[in-house]
């Protein structure tokens, strides 16, 4: 069995989401998704609309995705390809080069963005509307 993992928020869930779990879940048999808690977000400096656990639930209802574990930290990576027996790191192209380091224990592959929806994107014209 060929395993595969992603990691990120996924606030506001959107079909830039699902392409990106689709296009993971493509590259082996069984996706892990690793879900940034609300405490990594706020240590990145963001804020989701959703708490963990209400994007959990809705990571966990979607036919691609088999496992959701926390993201706490940029540095659990490594730990978690190792106890999770990971073949490939699936991560969007707007994280490229960011994870080559990752190579020497595990395949890593950057897959393309929807380039017309992101959650940030969403955000803004919400900001937008609502001052008109």
């Amino acid at each position: 069995m060929k395993r595969v993992i992603t990691y990120g928020t996924f606030d506001l869930l959107h079909y830039g989401h699902i392409n990106l779990l689709r296009r993971a879940k493509e590259c082996g048999d069984y996706l892990i998704v690793a879900l940034s808690t609300d405490e990594f977000n706020s240590l990145k400096g963001k804020k989701s609309y959703f708490d963990f656990q209400k994007r959990k639930m809705l990571l966990e209802s979607i036919r691609y995705v088999d496992l959701v574990i926390e993201e706490r930290s940029w540095e659990q990576k490594r730990e978690d390809i190792k106890l999770y027996q990971v073949d490939t790191l699936v991560m969007g192209d707007d994280w490229i080069g960011k994870f080559d380091d990752l190579k020497d224990i595990v395949e890593v592959k950057y897959v393309s963005r929807t380039p017309e929806v992101s959650t940030t994107k969403i955000k803004s014209e919400l900001k937008e509307e609502i001052k008109i």
